[in-house]
């Protein structure tokens, strides 16, 4: 994948960048009210829709400012710039309301994936409809027998002609009733390791063949849906790297995702690290809220959320550069995921200390709004994106280069290998 040469002196100077976005932001873009916009059991379909749409519409509008794809080759209808340029973008954006609903995974992973493996075909027809905000991507990666191990897939793609048949299932992929496309990991190849017969296509979500059933959480959210793939056929036009070598095309896109969660991306704009920087100051705002700005042990669990929100950003940095610069293995972006998770599972936690029984709450305006919402969904930030028990793997086995966990699978032909009853 092609990121632009920092040394570029064709460029605009970043800092030139940065007052230039500055500007266009105060006088294009709303302020961020702190809504939240996702697997809120309160919103009705309609009203999901709505913000849906108007994600859709600020994505349009930063296109048409010359404000999307900032690390995007400008023949995809990116600005052909550099990360640095990207950095500055997401700090200046830090309060305002930014589309990055839709742009992950929509950016990172999926065009990621495509700038690295996709053909100059399916660059150009795909890449600047993402840009625009036209068209919303998910990825079709776990299963319902998989669980972690994505490349575990049973959910088969057979060869006929010029086009595969695919059939099968994919669970867990949020969003996935209002999107458009689906970047889908598929069984290619039953008689060699589970690793070597897996391969990447590209398929629409709404045709004929695909089934989609919303799941309901325990709050009454259903934002999760399950997609049952009964004979869908795709053009090896739509196939996205080597046939059977789809997990090479996995470990980059696994990559992308841990560096997206970890907030050290070039290509989301209002990313989820921008976004949780600014919760710094409501731990402050939330002791004084409930009356507790004296108590000095309110005082220590503020700083301690402070603390971690700084040693977050820092990490996320120091990382983001040391892989750039080629000084830290890329696989060092698991290190980010992982404190990203577990500093937000510890300020949940804070949070819900600070406001006691009014976490209870969720009126608008109140400064405990929520909390004790974002505590019980705490251990999601441990699972999306892969989970952090993924990611100590891969900080253990491919950065401190430790010993890899004994698999007795990894020479066996995939249709050998064990297997428990389907899922009821």
């Amino acid at each position: 994948m092609t990121i632009t040469d920092t040394t570029s002196t064709d460029l605009e100077p970043v800092e030139e960048f940065r007052l230039r976005a500055r500007t266009w932001l105060a006088e294009n873009f709303p302020r961020s009210d702190g809504t939240r916009r996702l697997l809120r059991a309160a919103a009705s379909d309609e009203e999901e829709l709505a913000d849906i749409q108007q994600q859709r519409d600020l994505q349009r509008k930063l296109f048409d400012g010359g404000f999307a794809g900032i690390c995007v080759p400008t023949e995809y209808g990116g600005q052909g710039l550099t990360p640095e340029h990207q950095r500055a973008l997401n700090e200046e954006s830090v309060g305002y309301e930014m589309p990055w609903l839709i742009q992950v995974p929509t950016f990172v992973p999926c065009m990621a994936v495509l700038l690295e493996f996709g053909t100059e075909e399916q660059k150009l027809k795909y890449i600047p409809p993402m840009l625009k905000g036209e068209a919303i991507w998910m990825q079709f990666l776990s299963e319902p027998s998989g669980g972690s191990d994505v490349a575990a897939a049973l959910t088969t793609a057979v060869r006929d002609g010029d086009e595969w048949v695919v059939n099968g299932s994919k669970v867990w992929t949020t969003g996935a009733w209002f999107s458009d496309y689906g970047l889908c990991l598929l069984r290619t190849n039953w008689d060699v390791p589970k690793h070597r017969g897996l391969s990447v296509f590209i398929i629409p979500i709404h045709q004929p063949g695909i089934e989609l059933h919303r799941i309901e959480m325990i709050n009454g959210s259903k934002e999760f849906c399950q997609e049952f793939m009964t004979d869908v056929r795709v053009p090896d036009s739509d196939r996205v790297g080597e046939v059977d070598q789809g997990w090479t095309v996995g470990t980059r896109w696994m990559f992308h995702e841990k560096n997206a969660m970890g907030g050290g991306s070039p290509f989301v704009t209002g990313s989820l690290h921008a976004a949780m920087v600014e919760t710094r100051d409501p731990f402050a705002k939330l002791a004084h809220g409930t009356g507790r700005v004296d108590d000095p042990v309110a005082q220590q669990l503020v700083g301690e959320a402070h603390m971690l929100g700084l040693a977050r950003s820092a990490l996320s940095e120091r990382i983001t550069a040391g892989m750039r610069a080629g000084v830290m293995p890329e696989n060092s972006a698991a290190i980010a995921r992982l404190i990203s998770a577990v500093a937000f599972q510890r300020q949940s936690t804070i949070a819900l200390e600070l406001a006691g029984a009014n976490a209870a709450a969720t009126l608008p305006g109140d400064p405990w709004a929520e909390n004790g919402f974002n505590f019980l969904e705490r251990q999601t930030s441990g699972i999306g994106g892969g989970t952090t028990e993924m990611a100590r793997n891969n900080i253990s086995e491919k950065v401190l280069h430790m010993p890899r966990e004994i698999t007795h699978d990894k020479n066996m032909p995939f249709r050998d290998v064990p297997k428990g009853p389907p899922a009821s």
